[in-house]
């Protein structure tokens, strides 16, 4: 072979070799790319299937606590329902006073109070806030079911009839009923003379956790011991039913007051209505200020003034200088600015006694009373106080036990007429807070109704709250079998519930 076809015959050697290797390159990178995409697929699809068994089981997870959740809810709800509606029954309770000497005071049903042995009850080192706070201990919050306080941050516009509603369905027939009444602390504890509220006050009102309790002269015997009551008393309605209680006093000025001028807490001396009403409505507006300034750092909430009453009847024996004066114009202003200077204080006022004792003779305390006006009479004078009052905000109206046949055709005081209370003063007048009996054991009252048909013909006609029946514990169950024999509708409760509940909220 020459040299020059020897040169060619290895170019074509080197040519097929080369071919022959890029060949074989080729193939192995197509074999190598689909290895990898098999792998990455392979890998890709395990990931997705763990991904979503993670995400059943979270979600399998979450739907299983979400039940467990709801369900524990439930539970709760229930039994602060259905564990409220268990009563204590009344019992012995032993407590000391402060050198340690015991007495039994044995809980009597309210009511009984005449044939109390005279006990008064004695703190036994119990208080709410101070040093004392930790004698309450846990075993003892505990042993009644409460319903939970008030959020303060759903007390504003639409969240505070939230609220309400919210402690309505908590609230059995019988608390329900047992918010209606404002009675003295003996009445609730059986007590001759109560000064203190210690454990017998605190299980009594377990048993009856009434709206509101009223106070006297009798019941204040200096300024720590008051404080210390009404803060106890506060702090056990505060547990039970998760609102304060309305601790109400007479505190007019002149004649009828349980604080000025009786010389045990240093307040300043209050004038009678009759005095203030000479001069301006500034000053009646400073009269209501300095009484719910000194009312509401003593820790009452409700003061049963002003009497807006026009004193036009000169031989009228129960109103006289409690009344801003006989001109129903100058009435009405002195009126509406004594309630705006009290309830700038936080004190709620009331309006009394609807629709208007100053042309009476009789004094219903001790009898019927009666006025002849017609109801076109009573829009000339009487009532002019009434509706300035209730334009200034008045949170209550206290109707008198007043008969007025030229109005309602009969003697039926105006307390239990549905024609007074519900047509004329909630009605026409507009009135939307509470409506509260005055004192329903007065004669003009128990000298024609028993304690439990006087409640039943007041919440009737229309009345949110009954004030101090003769007998508590005849009243209450009264109103309670009238709901249960269809006398009176649960809804009818609920009604005047809405509207006590509505004012504690705003005094929480």
């Amino acid at each position: 072979m020459s040299g020059k076809r020897k040169r060619k015959f290895l170019q074509l050697y080197a040519a097929l070799a080369a071919m022959l290797l890029l060949a074989v390159s080729v193939l192995l990178a197509w074999l190598f790319m689909r290895y990898t995409e098999s792998g990455i697929t392979i890998v890709k699809s395990e990931q997705d299937a763990a991904l979503q068994d993670e995400g059943e089981s979270a979600e399998a997870g979450l739907s299983v606590e979400g039940e467990s959740a709801e369900a524990g809810l439930s539970d709760e709800g229930e039994r602060a329902v259905t564990g409220l509606s268990d009563e204590e029954e009344s019992a012995g309770t032993v407590y000391s006073d402060e050198e340690g000497n015991k007495e039994a005071a044995f809980l009597q049903d309210p009511g009984e109070s005449e044939s109390s042995d005279g006990n008064v009850e004695i703190l036994s080192g119990r208080t709410v806030s101070g040093e004392n706070a930790d004698l309450i201990s846990e075993s003892e919050s505990s042993e009644n079911d409460a319903i939970p306080a008030a959020d303060e941050s759903e007390l504003s516009g639409s969240g505070s009839d939230t609220q309400v509603e919210s402690l309505l369905a908590q609230l059995t027939l019988e608390e329900k009923i047992a918010q209606m009444f404002i009675i003295t602390p003996e009445a609730l504890t059986g007590v001759s003379t109560a000064t203190a509220a210690g454990t017998a006050t605190q299980e009594a009102y377990s048993r009856y956790p009434v709206g509101g309790l009223v106070y006297f002269t009798q019941n204040i015997t200096s300024e720590s011991q008051l404080m210390t009551m009404l803060e106890n008393t506060l702090q056990y309605s505060q547990e039970r039913i998760g609102v304060p209680a309305f601790l109400c006093v007479d505190e007019e000025g002149g004649t009828v007051t349980r604080i000025s001028g009786k010389g045990v807490i240093d307040v300043p001396y209050i004038d009678t209505m009759q005095s203030v009403g000479l001069g301006e409505p500034e000053d009646a507006y400073a009269v209501g200020e300095t009484i719910g300034s000194y009312l509401s750092e003593l820790l009452f909430n409700v003061d049963f003034a002003p009497v807006a009453d026009v004193a036009t009847n000169p031989d009228n024996s129960v109103i006289g200088t409690r009344s801003f004066g006989s001109d129903a114009e100058v009435v009405s202003s002195m009126v509406a600015s004594f309630v705006e200077g009290i309830q700038n204080q936080g004190v709620a006022a009331t309006l009394k006694h609807f629709p208007g004792h100053g042309d009476t003779a009789e004094d219903s305390h001790v009898s019927r009373s009666t006025s002849y006006k017609t109801l076109e009479e009573l829009w000339e004078c009487e009532l002019l106080p009434f509706a300035a009052g209730i334009e200034a905000g008045c949170r209550f109206v206290m109707v008198g036990h007043i008969s007025l046949p030229n109005v309602t055709g009969d003697d039926t005081p105006a307390t239990v007429s549905e024609l007074l209370v519900t047509e004329l003063l909630r009605e026409e007048m507009g009135f939307d807070g509470i409506i509260v009996t005055d004192a329903m054991n007065m004669a003009a009252i128990t000298d024609y109704y028993s304690s439990a048909e006087a409640a039943v013909a007041a919440v009737s006609a229309g009345a949110d709250m009954i004030l101090m029946p003769a007998d508590f514990q005849s009243a209450y169950e009264g109103l309670v079998s009238a709901v249960n024999t269809g006398v009176l509708s649960e809804e009818r409760i609920d009604e005047s519930l809405r509207r006590i509940l509505t004012v504690k909220l705003e005094m929480n």
